[in-house]
């Protein structure tokens, strides 16, 4: 055998070992998904044309990474395998006919084969054993035969079964861990609110909260997880993989709505069409579609080729990853003074979209990722999910690059920058006086879900700062018709229309109002709990810090938080000039829940856009019918309303089990009759 060769593999083993231990042990990759792809499948072909150089401890040879130190060994039973990848339909016609030749040598004449496509959820692999019932112990995937005991930080996602009635004396079920990227959201605004650093992506902030070693962390958390098959079982057996889903929907596991069956290739690829178009509106991120034959009885004909099983592929998505040059890194001010740091980078394709920024979330993730002007970077970008530098090329580093530091006085104000003690950003304390916080604070204000004024975007917002005219959220409400008509470019319809949107923003529910303000931590979900607690914006400024803790969402941080922002002079005066400009600061009848209504008691989830109705109004009907609308779907919810491009939410739903109801069963329950009658 030929001296490269050898070192050739040798060198390829080493580099995709390394990069398996960034991904799955550190959390934090190096290279992009396809790059990873190249080269493993470079390995993979020279193994194939030199079978007598493949070792146990090759990359194509297990899956994942070991288990971490701290955490107990969990030997799987049946090995938790990874997939071979296909990204064209050549590549899939080519494996069905793979799968057809096996089968042939194996003397198996398989007749039509049926196959089963599923979403290739971007998570963190679980395996849940159930013995007589009773979850005993869930584990990660590990190396693919030695996980990681996880038990306690799996039983603290609500919608999993904890026992299964009427199951077998053992079942081992297997799942994705993952976290929604609505809820990913919300934590890391919450976390970068708080002071604390953003996670990086939903796929790694969901591995991390499992491999926690407090469990009230991982609690803490809006994981979620979709169970997708079987392994080990004592007494239940199955014909088809199809009859393994079907049976874990009954049994209360969320499984994906949308898992179908085939009867050719033909129809496989168009559902992997139909993912790929879909990718972008659903609230989980997915990789691909994983593709299995349906029988059970041929997967044991088919078998495993090293880590891959023969009976399964992942077709994979084009990569939401690139590779492109940091160009130079600038710094923003929030509205809380905090500095943020943005890559400016050369324009690249991530996703379908052109990007030429990326967020670098703050200094602390800033050093911790070793990001400097001048690196080659990977760039990931997420369905809406803002593009984030994931991590630095280090290899191919300029000479003499030095890390980037905040700058010494703010890029808005110049005023000198501090750093708080265990804070992860450096502040601008010029909260008066900054032009940068305040032009954050107005965007915020005024953008949709907050006040929504149409008209009084980011570009109108800062000409208004610029020239004069406002200087903090109270001032909009100053503003005339008479003096914007006199604003190059406005005229006298435009200045109209802009007014009367300010006008209608005053019949805003105090709940938006008080998400608007901007308060630390306060999201929209949040800020309407406040609202229903207190009821207005008085009795929040006189709780202290442990009573606005009793609201739900809101931990002691957040709660310390709310409190000296409402208790500070210039929150205050603005709070004041804006009740006095008419915008509501207490609970309006028609926002309490109704005691005694059809729906009290019961909470309800909105998705999609109902006929005739906005999401806010029938939002004021089901309160008032003495009901709570909340965000988020779990066994919990006793109605999901879905109207027309309902998303995840109604996936979610169905897996649960949750009634869904149309407009015309919304309008059966507002009236206290059964939705289905």
């Amino acid at each position: 055998m030929a001296e490269p060769v050898e070192r050739r593999i040798a060198e390829l083993r080493d580099e995709l070992n390394r990069h398996i231990y960034l991904y799955y042990t550190k959390d934090s990759p190096e290279i992009s998904d396809e790059e990873y792809d190249g080269l493993y499948a470079e390995l993979a072909e020279l193994e194939k044309a030199n079978p007598e150089l493949i070792s146990g401890d090759s990359p194509t040879q297990r899956v994942g990474a070991p288990p971490s130190e701290g955490f107990e060994p969990v030997e799987h039973a049946i090995p938790m395998l990874s997939l071979a990848n296909a990204r064209t339909a050549e590549e899939m016609v080519a494996w069905e006919t793979r799968v057809r030749n096996q089968l042939d040598r194996a003397g198996v004449d398989p007749g039509p084969i049926s196959f089963v496509t599923e979403p290739k959820i971007d998570g963190l692999a679980i395996s849940l054993t159930y013995e007589d019932g009773v979850l005993v112990r869930g584990a990660t995937r590990g190396d693919g035969r030695v996980g990681e005991d996880v038990t306690r930080n799996i039983e603290t996602i609500a919608e999993l079964p904890k026992r299964i009635e009427g199951a077998p004396a053992l079942v081992e079920v297997r799942g994705e861990v993952y976290l929604p990227i609505e809820a990913f959201a919300e934590l890391n605004q919450r976390r970068l609110d708080a002071g604390e650093p953003a996670f990086a992506n939903p796929r790694n902030s969901a591995a991390g909260s499992i491999r926690q070693h407090d469990p009230r962390v991982a609690a803490e958390r809006p994981l979620a997880v979709w169970a997708y098959g079987i392994g080990a079982t004592d007494g239940i057996s199955f014909e088809t993989h199809s009859d393994q889903i079907e049976w874990l929907g009954s049994k209360g596991f969320p499984v994906n709505p949308d898992i179908d069956t085939h009867d050719s290739i033909e129809s496989v690829l168009e559902r992997c069409d139909w993912w790929l178009n879909r990718r972008d509106d659903l609230d989980f991120e997915i990789d691909g579609v994983v593709i299995k034959v349906d029988r059970l009885d041929l997967w044991d004909a088919l078998g495993t080729a090293g880590r891959e099983p023969r009976w399964s592929i992942a077709w994979k998505f084009p990569p939401s990853t690139a590779t492109t040059l940091l160009e130079e890194i600038d710094w923003n001010v929030g509205r809380t003074g905090h500095l943020v740091p943005w890559a400016l980078l050369e324009p690249v394709r991530v996703g379908g979209v052109t990007v030429s920024t990326a967020t670098l979330h703050n200094e602390e993730d800033l050093a911790r990722k070793d990001v400097r002007a001048g690196d080659e970077v990977i760039v990931l970008r997420a369905g809406d999910v803002i593009p984030q530098v994931v991590s630095a090329v280090t290899t191919d580093r300029p000479k003499g690059s030095r890390p980037p530091k905040p700058p010494k006085k703010c890029p808005a104000c110049g005023t000198e920058i501090v750093k708080p003690e265990d804070s992860v950003f450096s502040i601008c304390p010029n909260h008066r006086g900054c032009p940068g916080q305040a032009f954050q604070h107005l965007k915020h204000f005024v953008h949709r879900g907050a006040m929504d004024i149409e008209g009084l975007g980011e570009k109108q917002v800062q000409r208004f700062l610029d020239e004069g005219l406002i200087s903090d959220v109270a001032d909009i409400y100053s503003l005339r018709q008479e003096e914007l008509e006199q604003l190059s470019g406005m005229g006298a319809v435009s200045a109209s229309n802009l007014v009367a949107e300010i006008e209608r923003s005053k019949s805003i529910p105090f709940s938006r109002v008080l998400f608007a303000l901007g308060l630390p931590g306060v999201g929209a979900v949040t800020a309407e709990a406040l609202a229903e607690e207190f009821g207005d914006i008085d009795a929040i400024r006189a709780a202290d810090p442990e009573t606005i803790q009793r609201t739900e969402g809101v931990g002691p941080i957040m709660a310390h938080q709310i409190s000296e922002s409402l208790a500070d002079d210039r929150t205050w005066d603005i709070v004041q000039r804006l009740r006095a400009a008419g915008l509501k600061m207490e609970l309006g009848e028609d926002e309490r829940r109704a005691e005694g209504g059809p729906l009290e008691g019961r909470t309800v989830v909105l998705t999609g856009t109902l006929p005739d109705m906005t999401r806010d109004e029938a939002a004021a009907l089901v309160k008032g019918a003495g009901g709570k609308v909340v965000g988020s779907v779990s066994k919990k919810t006793d109605y999901v309303v879905a109207g027309e491009s309902a998303g995840s939410k109604l996936a979610k739903a169905e897996s649960l089990g949750v009634p869904v109801l149309d407009r015309e069963g919304f309008d059966r329950l507002l009236a206290g009759e059964e939705p289905g009658g």
